[in-house]
């Protein structure tokens, strides 16, 4: 009976070892994560605030796209009225009565008001182009800041992890067999 006693203490002695053995090597692992401190974070932020950036530029760039098919569309009527311009002032030639004249000059000043709008849309369209084009060209370099702060920060953080690996293997692998002897 002495003896399973004995054993049993024994038992727990090289437990309560094995505890503060895995308690060593676990202080250990974190010292060597704490030396990555934060990069891994910021990388992660990182590659979130470039993906909101190039989100924003497909953004603005769909928005170009529309605002190139508006001045197209306005140089399709600047086109159709003045064909029609050019036809009324054909049909005022041969004018029968001040009925028709009047319909005719009211639709010649109809197609020019049409003209003058179709323009003056093409103004801002070509201007909206101006300013989306400036914050895509910033959006553009923002986004390639980020990529080279991102590149630091990742071989950074693979500097450290290739200096650590080793080591953080060989704890990891005392760490389990530690555990091992705790029931």
């Amino acid at each position: 009976m002495a003896k399973r006693k004995k054993k049993t203490t024994g038992s727990v002695e090289d437990q309560l070892r094995a505890i503060h053995q895995l308690q060593i090597i676990d202080s250990s692992i974190d010292k060597i994560r704490i030396v990555r401190g934060e990069l891994p974070l910021e990388i992660e932020d990182l590659e979130d605030v470039i993906a909101g950036l190039q989100t924003r530029l497909e953004k603005f760039e769909s928005e170009l796209e529309e605002i190139n098919e508006n001045i197209f569309a306005a140089k399709n009527t600047i086109a159709l009225s003045s064909e029609a311009i050019e036809k009324y002032e054909g049909q005022l030639k041969n004018i029968k009565n001040n009925r028709e004249y009047t319909s005719l000059t009211k639709e010649v000043e109809y197609q020019s008001l049409e003209i003058q709008l179709a323009e003056k849309k093409i103004k801002q369209n070509e201007a909206n182009i101006l300013h989306k084009t400036e914050i895509m060209n910033a959006c553009k370099e923002q986004i390639d800041e980020r990529k080279d702060e991102l590149k630091l920060k990742s071989d950074e953080l693979d500097e450290i992890v290739a200096e650590t690996e080793k080591e953080e293997k060989l704890l990891i692998s005392d760490s389990e067999k530690a555990e091992k002897v705790i029931p």
